[in-house]
């Protein structure tokens, strides 16, 4: 498996960015964090990079189980959802794959969370 799960859609960069956002709401996780890495590259490195943004998703239920069976989880946490311009001009959603990276936790307790999340990760990518 792999560490994310993506989807090329249809649709504009920010028409993109706001389809996402909703249907994150639809399955419980808001936006915390929203890093645009062209931006930020430009500002900082002065360097010219395709429309990149992360999104920092939280859904804070999930995310207190989690920390509550795993209390440094929190390095891992929010689940970040990528939206960004591929060099065929196309845009590109990428999900994190909690299944894949709570194996390196090793904590069972986290395994039903993980699944859960990524089943709704995964229904986010379906609808867009």
């Amino acid at each position: 498996m792999s560490y994310y799960n993506s989807k090329v859609v249809e649709t504009g960069f920010d028409e993109t960015i706001a389809k996402v956002t909703e249907e994150l709401k639809k399955v419980g996780f808001g936006v915390l964090t929203e890093i645009d890495v062209t931006a930020t590259l430009k500002k900082k490195l002065d360097v010219d990079f395709r429309k990149y943004r992360i999104l920092g998703a939280c859904n804070p239920p999930f995310a207190h189980k989690a920390l509550t069976a795993e209390p440094n989880i929190g390095v891992m946490l929010p689940c970040n959802v990528v939206v960004q311009e591929t060099e065929e001009n196309k845009i590109q959603v990428s999900v994190i794959n909690p299944m894949e990276s709570m194996k390196t936790v090793q904590n069972s307790e986290l395994d039903k969370i993980a699944s859960d999340v990524s089943s709704k990760l995964s229904s986010v990518l379906e609808q867009l």
